[in-house]
């Protein structure tokens, strides 16, 4: 099961579940820029970086998203899933946010794991990238938001049923660190960041926006009637 834990202001805690006091991850910190725990050699040999992992957003009401194609945003999609290559960082866009007409939104996702269902099955278990209306208004507010996902532990896990559009957040102090939580919880597998950074004017600096434009592939979903 996945699940996913929110850092961005101090908040209330998932009951019955207190938070684990540690320092720190071992392979991270907050210092390090988006991409840099891949580098690790513990985080990479976790999986090829050539494996492709089906990853699936969602929001609010009309909220939209979009992946790059050649520097820019392609067709938006109210429930987008796409395969992003584990170790790659990739910047996707976020439109029509409910209450905010106009607004766009340029999160990042990072992935620093992967999940391993049933040959066949791959996009039945996607990772889910949930964002809630508080998460959008806090990164248009200016502020960052952090999501770290990641892969209960089967031991200790809720047994309860989830849709691949749920998620059950743990809000935490802005001042903890959310990768040494989540850790402790079960296995990290994805960092999501959302702020309020813009596409650049400069077409120089696209690659770094972009993060070096790394592959993606569509993954297309039958329509439901």
């Amino acid at each position: 099961m996945v699940t996913v834990m929110i850092a961005s202001q101090a908040g209330a805690v998932e009951p019955g579940r207190p938070l684990p006091q540690r320092s720190g991850h071992p392979l991270y910190h907050r210092s390090l820029p988006p991409g840099a725990i891949w580098q690790s050699p513990h985080a990479s040999a976790a999986a090829p970086q050539s494996t492709f992992q089906p990853v699936a957003f969602s929001g609010p009401g009309s909220t939209t998203f979009a992946m790059p194609e050649f520097g820019v945003f392609g067709q938006s999609e109210p429930r987008l899933m796409a395969g992003l290559m584990v170790g790659a960082v990739y910047r996707f866009q976020v439109t029509n946010i409910p209450g905010a007409a106009g607004a766009e939104l340029f999160p990042t996702v990072e992935l620093i794991g992967r999940t391993y269902p049933p040959p066949g099955l791959e996009t039945l278990y996607p990772i889910p990238i949930n964002f809630s209306a508080s998460d959008l208004a806090e990164a248009l507010d200016g502020n960052l938001v952090t999501r770290v996902i990641y892969l209960e532990d089967p031991q200790t896990a809720t047994p309860l049923a989830q849709e691949v559009t749920d998620s059950r957040p743990i809000d935490i102090p802005a001042d903890q660190d959310a990768l040494a939580t989540a850790d402790s919880y079960g296995r990290p597998i994805a960092i999501v960041r959302i702020g309020s950074v813009s596409p650049p004017r400069s077409p120089e600096l696209a690659p770094q926006f972009f993060f070096g434009h790394p592959t993606w592939a569509p993954i297309f979903q039958p329509e439901t009637p």
